[in-house]
């Protein structure tokens, strides 16, 4: 029995390649394969492992719960009604408390407005007019507060304006030079957060556990000194967001505030704290809201107010992170196929960017070639 030539339709399809090893001395690729090794090692133990930590499995969307409180007092004149004091229940809206409230910092008050016609406010333009054409009657006066009667009137010696029907006498414009509720600032803002990070049954209260019931009643939160205690003073959130509390209480704006979590729960629960951050979102934050009553001839009336103030808009963000098999098995395994990257790399400079690559080819790639078998093999 004779053995078949090598070759043939399908020689290459069957052919076999085994590793072979050639141990090459050449310092510069030697010591370009060391130092894609320790390139290697220390993305694995530095970034992977101690930065990323890939040996933990990850819950990065907890459920979160918010409940804030305002507190503080002060005194303040309203229009026509004479001084008032101003309490949580006046100036935090809304007054339940949640993740998004308003503190009232400055107003502008029209008391006593009943409806009826009166002249509009010569600071709305298309209320300007020199005679009763200029005023259609039942057409809204645009960005203005009621509807033309179809009469132009004085509305002092030096305007005329054309009459409306509507709230009487007009919103008062006039903004105060300074804010009216300057106190504000030493009022304090209680921020309650609970967080569950549901693929690891875990939750955690941002509130000090603590058996003393006075001590929410006399701590102030400070990054440094008292970490612990989520009542911030007004004024240090308006600084920690880059603006003063005068500036910002006069026209009103909105910040932001920023819960993280990022919880390591290798370690103990107790090492588990919430970061806080703020942010200036806008400047000019105001709205308007009325009282309304009876006057004695039985009018309905109300007390208009354009408050202005600062909103606050409270998000929580956050990760968990918890030893696991898998991703451990997955971070390592990267490793360990970035290791086999590094000799890949060497072997392509040895066989195509070496000055001996024609060298390294042959010695790296042998063809073994078996010829026919003897009769005496048969």
């Amino acid at each position: 029995m004779t053995g078949a030539a090598p070759g043939g339709p399908c020689g290459g399809l069957l052919d076999y390649k085994t590793a072979k090893f050639a141990l090459t001395r050449n310092r510069r690729v030697g010591l370009l394969h060391r130092l894609l090794q320790l390139g290697v090692l220390g993305y694995l133990l530095g970034w992977v492992l101690l930065v990323r930590k890939g040996y933990q499995d990850t819950d990065p969307a907890p459920r979160a719960a918010v409940v804030t409180k305002l507190k503080g007092a002060a005194v303040a004149e309203v229009g026509g009604a004479g001084r008032r004091l101003w309490d949580a229940a006046d100036y935090a809206r809304p007054p339940q408390g949640e993740n998004v409230l308003f503190l009232v910092t400055n107003f502008i008050a029209t008391a006593k407005q009943a409806q009826g016609t009166c002249p509009e406010s010569p600071s709305v333009l298309d209320a300007v007019c020199t005679e009763d054409a200029d005023c259609p009657v039942g057409n809204p006066v645009v960005r203005g507060n009621g509807i033309k009667t179809g009469k132009c009137v004085m509305f002092n010696t030096t305007h005329s304006t054309c009459e409306i029907y509507g709230w009487c006498p007009v919103e008062n414009t006039t903004l105060p030079r300074k804010p009216l509720l300057a106190e504000a600032e030493n009022f304090t803002l209680f921020i309650k957060n609970t967080i569950h990070f549901t693929k690891f049954n875990f939750s955690k209260c941002n509130t000090l556990q603590t058996n003393d019931p006075t001590y929410f009643k006399s701590c102030t939160y400070d990054p440094f000194f008292n970490p612990s205690c989520p009542v911030f003073r007004v004024r240090d959130m308006v600084e920690a967001a880059g603006e003063t509390f005068g500036d910002l209480a006069l026209l009103g704006g909105s910040i932001g505030v920023r819960i993280e979590w990022d919880c390591d729960l290798d370690h103990p629960a107790a090492q588990c704290q919430p970061q806080y951050s703020f942010s200036l979102q806008d400047r000019r934050y105001n709205f308007r809201t009325a009282s309304y009553y009876w006057d004695s001839q039985r009018r309905l009336c109300r007390n208009l107010l354009k408050l202005y103030g600062i909103r606050f808009d409270i998000s929580v963000h956050g990760q968990a992170g918890k030893f696991s098999i898998i991703p451990a098995a997955v971070s390592f395994g990267t490793g360990i196929a970035f290791f086999g990257a590094a000799t890949v790399v060497c072997d392509l400079v040895l066989l195509y960017l070496d000055a001996k690559a024609d060298f390294y080819w042959k010695e790296k790639f042998e063809e073994v070639r078996m010829g026919p078998l003897r009769r005496d093999e048969v």
